[in-house]
């Protein structure tokens, strides 16, 4: 099975999950050779029914590879594309004896290894190397002498982003901020603010005697004054919530991330946001992906579809709540509400129906996108019709997914890459507001 290349490439040995996370990944090892073990596709055979994000990958992967081989045979392996390695279909492989005394079960993932274990015997003058997102059977391979690493295509380079604060300058001159606050805006080549802001970059100007918040338009070249507003009842309590409702209420702004930990007021800033300009679109649509706690799912729940996901969608009614009871149940505002939901204007709704809609004049939020794929991401994203805004929160301290962490989810994946764009804005909320019970276990637990 020896591949017959040049020593300086790599083969790399992929796991099912790999492909369940990103269907395309056979064409982001460059000019490496793929193997791919014959129980990868077993595995896959398992996925191919559903309307799970998983479940289409594994077919629309299954499309590709059958593209790809057409009525060719696996023989000695098929050239992915010029200046590409080869896709490589290896049969099951029989446990070494460390296999053997290592492992007793024979499983999948066991399966996998003993692929990977022959390939790397079997090509002694390259670098075999197991890609896998399961942690543990990454820990295997390497307790087997075998290189294993996560699959790094999708994955930022820096995570510090969702960790720092917005922007504080210090000794700012006093008489830039009064222009601030009597011009409301001036250019950016006027502001003595070193380096270069990225599009929608928020700031906090303190000087002397006074402060001013303030936002870089790129599209003026401009820095603007914010001014604090409030959203459908909802006050912000500090500066990143005023940053938040700015971004959440400015029509040039289309795609906005909200990040941050438990309690700072991601949904119920978001949401209020929404009704707000409830007269701008046509619907307000909530969703979040259906990932229970620590991965434990609820098992099978009785009533029709909207019965079966309302244990997960709870948080976004909880977060409606909170603003409905900031009126009187006779008021405008609430009977508005009322009216909004009646009519299906405003409309909690599982993610696994949105592939193949197309959302036009809708301001569409995606509660917890931190335990979404970048693929994911991308497919929400692309829904996006004339006049939609579309709004991602998260936590990426709170990753449920079992395959993804702080630098491979599909929230930070879509912040790192639309950062330098003029219609995205990214705040990352460090306060808690929702209690200091809720701050303090956020901070010590």
């Amino acid at each position: 099975m020896a591949t017959m290349k040049k020593a300086n490439t790599k083969v790399f040995v992929l796991d099912t999950n790999v492909i369940l996370h990103d269907h395309t990944c056979i064409y982001q090892f460059k000019d490496n050779d793929i193997i791919l073990p014959l129980t990868v596709l077993e595995e896959l055979d398992k996925f191919k029914r559903g309307n799970d994000p998983i479940n289409f990958q594994a077919r629309e992967f299954v499309r590709i590879l059958d593209g790809i081989v057409g009525e060719k045979l696996f023989n000695g392996g098929i050239q992915l594309g010029e200046g590409m390695g080869k896709l490589i279909i290896a049969t099951g492989k029989p446990f070494t004896e460390a296999m053997k005394q290592s492992f007793k079960e024979d499983i999948p993932d066991h399966r996998i290894l003993a692929v990977a274990e022959f390939v790397k015997n079997d090509n002694p003058d390259r670098q075999t190397i197991l890609v896998s997102k399961d942690i543990n059977l990454r820990m295997k391979a390497k307790s087997l002498g075998l290189m294993s690493e996560d699959y790094q295509n999708d994955k930022i380079k820096d995570p510090q982003v969702f960790e720092k604060s917005i922007t504080e300058i210090e000794t700012y001159k006093d008489q830039l901020i009064e222009r601030l606050y009597n011009e409301g805006s001036f250019p950016i080549a006027e502001s003595e603010i070193s380096g270069k802001p990225v599009p929608n970059e928020y700031f906090i100007l303190k000087g002397n005697k006074s402060s001013v918040l303030a936002r870089f338009d790129s599209g003026s070249q401009r820095i603007v004054r914010i001014e604090k507003r409030v959203a459908y009842g909802i006050k912000p309590r500090n500066a990143e919530q005023t940053f938040s409702i700015n971004s959440l209420l400015n029509p040039d702004i289309k795609l906005v991330s909200l990040t941050g930990k438990a309690g700072t007021g991601k949904t119920l800033l978001a949401l209020a946001a929404a009704l707000e300009q409830n007269k701008q679109y046509e619907q307000i649509l909530l969703a979040r992906p259906i990932v229970a706690l620590s991965n434990r799912d609820l098992g099978y729940l009785p009533g029709d579809a909207t019965e079966k996901i309302s244990p997960y969608m709870q948080p976004l009614f909880d977060n409606l709540s909170v603003i409905k009871h900031a009126f009187n149940p006779r008021s405008q505002e609430y009977m508005k509400i009322e009216e909004l939901l009646k009519e299906e204007r405003l409309l909690i709704t599982p993610l696994a129906y949105i592939r193949g809609r197309s959302l036009s004049n809708a301001f569409f939020i995606v509660d917890e996108a931190q335990n979404l794929t970048p693929h994911e991401i991308k497919t929400i994203i692309t829904r996006a019709g004339e006049g939609t805004k579309m709004v991602f929160t998260g936590d990426m301290q709170q990753i449920d997914s079992p395959y993804l962490d702080m630098k491979s989810n599909g929230l930070a994946y879509m912040t790192d890459k639309m950062r330098s764009q003029e219609l995205f804005s990214h705040v990352n909320l460090v306060k808690g507001e929702r209690s200091y019970l809720a701050e303090l276990a956020s901070d010590l637990l």
